[in-house]
């Protein structure tokens, strides 16, 4: 029985990362519409400078 346990919190765990997507998805203005915190957008610029300027190994 423990088997199952672990796949039913799995199957919990994927279906609220894919709502989380979702949500993450949807415009700024709606996103603050439904009170959900407004993901940050994806900027390129802001990426290549971390790639560039970012702690080396």
């Amino acid at each position: 029985m423990s088997m199952f346990n672990s796949l039913g919190r799995f199957r919990a765990a994927m279906k609220n990362a894919q709502a989380v997507r979702a949500m993450n998805s949807l415009s700024p203005e709606i996103q603050k519409d439904i009170g959900w915190p407004v993901s940050p957008r994806i900027d390129a610029q802001a990426n290549l400078t971390r790639l560039i300027l970012g702690s080396g190994r």
